[in-house]
């Protein structure tokens, strides 16, 4: 019996010496290599393979994993099983591996069972004993290794997939984008004091400070050309405000200063330059579905923000929308306003080239379209642009609809159930627990009147539409038979498809007056031309016989109309006799009500004036008592006088 072992540093071919203290305990085959004295007795090498470098390991473990056979291994086995016509049966770890030698069309006798896992593992702890020349330091760094490129190659590891470079771009842009603006703004006030009107021609940083560092003191402007950094128009602008400035003289100190200053600023943002650059290619490379869409500098801003680009692939379509706005997000949630409809993603072209008012529709529909693309990103392994392509064209349509005012169109073929039944509140068992049962039979009274009323309704609409529709038939089958009577005709078909009224009886009462009055002309002309009455017999009968069908059929479309019209009239005169008793009774209850008002007034009145007269009568009596008094009090008066006198 042979042994394969596959170790870091290469394959083993083992020959097993007793294969009877194997077979017939193989429970006991432990105690066989406790130690490397009896492990060497049972087993001995007999060929080893060592890999060349990392990556042999590293083709030949993988081929492993997903059990195929390498060539290193396959040729390893030919050399030394087939082409010394070994009849030996192979031990192997694994019973797919074994399936996968056989399949790769070696002639060898393959086993696995539980013996040869006891006699693998037994091997395994006397590894360093059994092959020499390799140590165990060694083995232990050639594992390691190999784990991890292993580990490397399973994680499909690659240098340019890295997305932590993106996240430190976009941080350092945006802090240069900050520095740069604050270099030339000082730079403008500094140099403004000299040449004010400089700033109000030049509007760009960079061309400012150029600008500068060309010219120098005002005086020199006439000197200079500025065609590399400035266009025609603006460089003549500039010549002719250096000669009327109304600028300070400046100090040629101060100048060095200020050319230090534009200095860095043109540094700085030539770097800047190159770093977008740098981030265009690395966002190209690690998310190119991404930045189709929304652009590398707003796609770079969404993976800062999320962390890493497997972060933002975890988030859905609506957290991708708002990233960015988390303090309006939160500041909304508690003022109980509305919340934010875009964060970072409004930076993106395309919403930023819809209105005002869609510009939420849009950043909901490029959200959506955005987190599929970087699910794409992030978790397909060959880069593919086609995905990004797609959406960019479906949500430039959805705009150009949104724009237009045009709805999208939803699936209303949707199946209802079969069984859907209306919701009765009669039968309801809260319900009908609070009511009295006289509310409950007059309830149950109006609903099936109600449904009487419409069930007569409906009928008195279907004989209607029956008649309209048998007038027409009647109409359609009339054929012309002259200019005439296709002029007769016609003018039929037009009264029976207006409305059943007087006016049309009338118009059909002359028509067929018009006719009685052409047939005699027609038979005197008859009479002449005797020779083709004969031949045109036959044809008059039939004409005469479609005529009174006809007549009939237009006596029986009269009737039918009459009885319409009587009909309505009923209806309507009940209506109107409904409506008169109605206004009656109303006129009646106001009248009523007005009689009730006076009357209530006059009672008023009445008991005004006998309250009035009763308060007079109390006063006329109270007068008399009074003036009563008055004497009786001068009488004592004068009495009392009379008395002092006499004492």
């Amino acid at each position: 019996m042979l042994v394969l072992f596959e170790t870091p540093a290469g394959y083993a071919l083992f020959k097993v010496l007793d294969e009877g203290k194997i077979k017939s305990s193989p429970s006991t085959i432990h105690q066989h290599f406790t130690t490397p004295e009896k492990a060497s007795k049972i087993v001995s090498l007999k060929k080893f393979y060592k890999f060349d470098g990392t990556l042999d390991a590293l083709e030949s473990c993988t081929a492993l994993a997903e059990n195929t056979v390498p060539e290193s291994l396959s040729n390893f086995l030919t050399k030394n099983i087939i082409k010394e016509k070994l009849t030996d049966m192979l031990a192997v770890c694994d019973t797919k591996f074994g399936n996968a030698i056989k399949e790769a069309g070696l002639n060898i006798k393959i086993i696995c069972d539980d013996t040869t896992q006891e006699l693998i593992r037994g091997i395994r702890s006397q590894i360093n004993s059994l092959v020499t020349g390799l140590s165990e330091s060694d083995l232990n760094a050639m594992s390691i290794g190999l784990s991890h490129s292993y580990s490397r190659y399973k994680l499909k590891f690659s240098p340019d997939k890295v997305d932590t470079m993106i996240v430190h771009a976009i941080s350092l842009l945006d802090e240069l984008n900050t520095e740069l603006n604050i270099y030339g703004m000082r730079a403008r006030e500094w140099y403004g004091w000299h040449f004010p009107e400089l700033g109000k021609i030049i509007g760009e940083h960079s061309q400012y400070c150029k600008a500068i560092k060309l010219m120098g003191d005002r005086k020199n402007a006439a000197k200079h050309d500025f065609e590399d950094i400035l266009p025609e128009e603006i460089a003549s602008e500039v010549k002719e405000a250096a000669q009327i400035s109304m600028g300070t003289d400046i100090s040629e100190e101060d100048l060095d200063h200020i050319f230090s200053l534009c200095d860095q600023y043109i540094s700085f943002d030539e770097y800047r330059q190159q770093l977008s650059e740098y981030l265009k290619n690395r966002m190209n490379a690690i998310a190119p579905n991404l930045t189709i869409l929304v652009g590398e500098v707003v796609g770079a801003r969404l993976i800062c923000k999320a962390g890493s680009l497997m972060n933002l692939a975890k988030y859905p379509a609506s957290t991708i929308q708002i990233l960015g706005a988390e303090k309006a997000l939160f500041r909304a949630i508690k003022t109980k306003n509305n919340t934010p409809k875009y964060g970072l993603i409004y930076n993106a072209k395309l919403v930023g080239d819809a209105s005002l008012k869609n510009k939420g529709k849009m950043s909901r529909v490029l959200a959506a379209k955005a987190a599929l693309s970087i699910r794409f990103d992030a978790l397909c392994e060959a880069s593919d642009t086609s995905y990004g392509i797609t959406y960019k064209s479906k949500v430039e349509q959805r705009a150009i609809d949104i724009e237009n005012g045009v709805v999208r169109r939803t699936n209303n073929n949707k199946k209802k159930p079969a069984n859907q039944t209306k919701y009765d509140h009669t039968k309801g068992s809260n319900s009908l627990q609070t009511r009295t049962p006289e509310t409950k039979v007059k309830k149950e009274s109006n609903i099936k009147q109600e449904k009487k009323d419409s069930s007569d309704e409906d009928t008195e609409m279907s004989e209607v539409a029956e008649t309209k529709m048998e007038v027409e038939k009647t109409n359609n089958k009339k054929k012309p038979v002259k200019k005439e009577s296709s002029d007769e005709s016609s003018s039929e078909s037009s009264s029976s498809e207006e409305e059943v009224k007087k006016p049309a009886k009338k118009e059909e009462k002359k028509v067929e007056k018009k006719e009685d009055k052409k047939k005699p002309a027609k038979k005197e002309s008859s009479d002449e031309s005797s020779s083709e009455e004969e031949v045109k017999k036959p044809a008059k009968k039939e004409d005469k016989k479609s005529k009174k069908e006809d007549k009939k059929e237009d006596k029986k479309a009269d009737k039918k109309k009459a009885e319409v019209e009587e009909k309505t009239e009923k209806k309507s005169s009940k209506k109107s006799e409904e409506k008169e008793s109605k206004s009656e009774k109303k006129a009646d209850k106001k009248e009523d009500k007005k009689e009730d008002k006076k009357s209530s007034k006059k009672s008023e009145v009445e008991e005004k004036t006998e309250k009035k007269s009763s308060k007079k009568s109390e006063v006329g009596e109270k007068k008399p008592a009074k003036k009563d008094d008055k004497k009786r009090a001068r009488e004592d008066s004068s009495e009392e006088k009379v008395v002092k006198k006499k004492k």
